[in-house]
């Protein structure tokens, strides 16, 4: 039997000093949740470790080191979180060498091999790595296991093939929470983001089918949309409620891609009486579901939706790879069914697009000031390994910088040029688009004032408000 560590790195350090700060979910990491349930089922001992709501401390992570004295380690994160697991893969070689580190997550999916080679890791699963980990820690032969990355006896690193995408998610265990301390997030738990405390991010689907070049799921979960049975996940909402847990976060791609399914999942929750909260927190797009779909979604306990809006011009959204049915028209019309079902707003826009004109920048800004969203967040568009976006501009020879710590969408700094605006121009319609979106906008200050005393959290906003402007808000 193997003792196998799993680290989660710190989120605190990626949005510290943000304006996006307050909205970040600091919940029980569902990609750790998956891989534990197939390691246990081999007769192997699993402990977590989460960072994702404590500052990066070193100190913390020996401790843990040397009370567990794991055989394997095993981190997972995305681009600006990977330099942490650099440090954490260094430090389990340094207090241990026989220790085997194995990577994962969205960074290591993306740069395999270099992944591998900067971290020092040992092993680096890419792809749908669902139950990778449990074939390494039962020490399989490198060489049979698909879709890892590894140095052979020579020390050349090898890069196996690919694991075949899952055809049937209901063949994937249910999530194992019992490694993770479920009280200790509850005290970061932000009224903006939830409702019911505890909260689990929660999947259905996997798989998108369109092609925006900023966006790097194809590289865990690739472009074949599949979903789990309806039943299968009715069962495993009551099993997350048996766990404790009061609100989910729907962290599908496109959770209304199947609108009969979403429809049929709603209906079943109402006719069993099944007490949740839920949201579409990744975003669902402006061109999916009708006005049918959002009043079912709100008798089953949903209560809030957010979009992909990304930008206000028309072109950038269909060059971008969003097609052509994602308009600005589309945009207005679904938002306007949800709000009609009592589903709150949740909108995402960025500047810096690709495809982006200081025009349509300001285009993005007049849509995200006159759509009437509830809360929004703004980033700055991000090159992330393994995305069109990064390729493009690595191929013209834009990409200088490949600092992970840089490639934060809401702290970012330069990292590449533009093909047509300076860096300058970004950051200046960055920073515009939080002051006319929010800061001067007497709509949204409206329906904040609202929506406090409809749910009775109003002097929660006030305070909200006031950590923004300390997060930077004056601009």
């Amino acid at each position: 039997m193997s003792r196998v560590l799993l680290i989660n790195p710190s989120y605190k350090e990626t949005y510290k000093n943000s304006m996006a700060r307050l909205c970040v979910p600091f919940y029980p990491v569902l990609s750790l949740a998956t891989i534990i349930p197939k390691v246990k089922e081999k007769g192997h001992q699993v402990e977590v470790l989460d960072l994702c709501y404590e500052d990066f401390n070193r100190e913390l992570i020996t401790n843990r080191l040397r009370s567990f004295q794991p055989d394997v380690v095993g981190l997972t994160g995305t681009t600006p979180l990977f330099p942490q697991v650099r440090t954490i893969s260094k430090m389990a070689k340094a207090h241990n060498p026989k220790i085997i580190t194995v990577g994962g997550g969205a960074h290591c999916s993306a740069l395999p091999e270099q992944s591998l080679d900067e971290a020092e890791l040992d092993f680096v699963c890419f792809g749908e790595a669902d139950f990778t980990l449990a074939e390494i820690v039962d020490g399989t032969n490198p060489a049979t296991i698909s879709g890892i990355v590894y140095r052979n006896g020579t020390g050349k690193i090898v890069k196996n093939p690919a694991i075949p995408w899952l055809k049937n998610l209901d063949d994937l265990p249910y999530p194992s929470w019992d490694e993770f301390k479920l009280k200790q997030y509850e005290k970061y738990w932000s009224h903006l983001i939830a409702r019911r405390k505890p909260a689990v991010f929660f999947e259905t689907t996997r798989g998108c089918v369109f092609s925006c070049n900023f966006c790097g799921s194809k590289n865990t979960v690739g472009r074949t949309f599949r979903k789990k049975s309806v039943d299968r996940v009715i069962d495993e909402i009551k099993y997350s409620v048996r766990h404790g847990f009061r609100e989910f976060y729907i962290v599908d791609d496109i959770f209304t891609t199947d609108v009969p399914r979403v429809k049929e999942i709603c209906e079943r929750i109402i006719q069993e009486g099944i007490d949740i909260t839920w949201c579409c927190s990744n975003g669902i797009r402006v061109d999916a579901g009708d006005q049918e779909m959002f009043n079912l979604m709100r008798l089953a306990g949903c209560y809030k939706v957010a979009f992909g809006f990304e930008s206000g011009d028309d072109r950038v959204l269909k060059e971008a790879g969003k097609a052509g049915k994602a308009t600005i028209e589309a945009a207005r019309k679904t938002v306007a069914m949800a709000r009609k079902a009592d589903i709150h707003v949740f909108g995402f826009f960025m500047v810096g697009l690709l495809q982006d004109t200081e025009e349509t920048m300001a285009k993005t800004i007049t849509l995200g000031r006159g759509l009437p969203t509830d809360i929004l967040k703004v980033s700055i568009c991000i090159p992330f390994p393994g995305t069109p976006m990064y390729q493009q501009l690595k191929q013209d020879g834009l990409l200088h910088d490949f600092d992970w710590d840089k490639y934060n969408v809401y702290n970012p700094q330069q990292m590449y040029k533009h093909p047509t605006l300076s860096w300058e121009a970004v950051e200046k319609y960055y920073k515009l688009a939080y002051r006319r979106m929010i800061l001067t906008n007497p709509a949204f200050y409206y329906r904040r004032f609202r929506h406090g005393i409809r749910t009775g959290e109003f002097f929660y906003d006030i305070y909200y408000y006031l950590r923004f402007l300390l997060a930077r808000g004056k601009l």
